[in-house]
Protein backbone atom coordinates (compact mmCIF):
# COMPACT_ATOMS: atom_id res chain seq x y z
CA UNK A 1 0.00 0.00 0.00
CA UNK A 2 1.36 3.39 -1.01
CA UNK A 3 1.05 6.26 1.47
CA UNK A 4 1.22 9.82 0.17
CA UNK A 5 0.50 13.28 1.53
CA UNK A 6 -1.61 15.52 -0.67
CA UNK A 7 -4.00 18.44 -0.33
CA UNK A 8 -7.74 18.53 -0.90
CA UNK A 9 -8.57 21.06 -3.60
CA UNK A 10 -11.83 22.59 -4.75
CA UNK A 11 -12.94 21.60 -8.25
CA UNK A 12 -16.19 23.44 -9.02
CA UNK A 13 -18.70 22.44 -6.34
CA UNK A 14 -16.69 19.34 -5.38
CA UNK A 15 -13.38 18.50 -3.75
CA UNK A 16 -10.62 16.42 -5.29
CA UNK A 17 -7.08 15.23 -4.69
CA UNK A 18 -4.08 14.96 -6.97
CA UNK A 19 -2.19 11.68 -7.06
CA UNK A 20 1.49 12.34 -7.85
CA UNK A 21 2.79 11.14 -11.23
CA UNK A 22 5.33 8.75 -9.70
CA UNK A 23 2.62 7.02 -7.65
CA UNK A 24 0.39 6.73 -10.74
CA UNK A 25 3.25 5.05 -12.60
CA UNK A 26 4.28 2.81 -9.71
CA UNK A 27 0.71 1.60 -9.10
CA UNK A 28 -0.09 1.34 -12.83
CA UNK A 29 -3.14 3.59 -12.52
CA UNK A 30 -5.09 4.53 -15.60
CA UNK A 31 -8.07 6.78 -16.27
CA UNK A 32 -11.36 5.31 -15.01
CA UNK A 33 -9.62 2.86 -12.61
CA UNK A 34 -11.49 2.43 -9.36
CA UNK A 35 -9.34 2.84 -6.27
CA UNK A 36 -9.96 2.77 -2.52
CA UNK A 37 -8.71 5.76 -0.52
CA UNK A 38 -8.24 5.70 3.27
CA UNK A 39 -8.62 9.10 4.89
CA UNK A 40 -6.91 10.34 8.02
CA UNK A 41 -8.18 13.82 8.77
CA UNK A 42 -6.26 16.09 11.13
CA UNK A 43 -8.71 18.60 12.48
CA UNK A 44 -6.67 19.56 15.52
CA UNK A 45 -3.06 19.93 16.50
CA UNK A 46 -1.62 17.69 19.18
CA UNK A 47 1.03 18.85 21.61
CA UNK A 48 3.48 16.29 20.24
CA UNK A 49 3.09 17.90 16.79
CA UNK A 50 4.22 21.24 18.19
CA UNK A 51 7.05 20.06 20.43
CA UNK A 52 7.95 16.79 18.76
CA UNK A 53 7.95 13.40 20.40
CA UNK A 54 9.84 13.44 23.67
CA UNK A 55 13.02 11.44 23.27
CA UNK A 56 13.56 10.88 26.98
CA UNK A 57 11.09 10.23 29.72
CA UNK A 58 10.75 12.56 32.65
CA UNK A 59 12.62 11.39 35.71
CA UNK A 60 9.88 12.85 37.89
CA UNK A 61 6.73 10.98 38.74
CA UNK A 62 3.46 12.37 37.44
CA UNK A 63 2.04 12.76 40.95
CA UNK A 64 5.10 14.78 42.01
CA UNK A 65 4.54 17.20 39.13
CA UNK A 66 0.81 17.48 39.91
CA UNK A 67 1.55 18.16 43.60
CA UNK A 68 3.95 20.93 42.61
CA UNK A 69 1.32 22.52 40.38
CA UNK A 70 -1.24 22.31 43.21
CA UNK A 71 1.16 24.10 45.59
CA UNK A 72 1.70 26.91 43.11
CA UNK A 73 -1.94 27.30 42.14
CA UNK A 74 -3.58 26.78 45.54
CA UNK A 75 -1.13 27.51 48.36
CA UNK A 76 -2.20 26.23 51.78
CA UNK A 77 -3.39 28.91 54.14
CA UNK A 78 -1.70 28.77 57.52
Amino acid sequence: MEQIKTKVRRWGNSFGIVIPKDVVAKEGLEEDNEIIISLQSRRFTEVKDIFGILKTKSKRETQEILDEIDKEMWPKEE
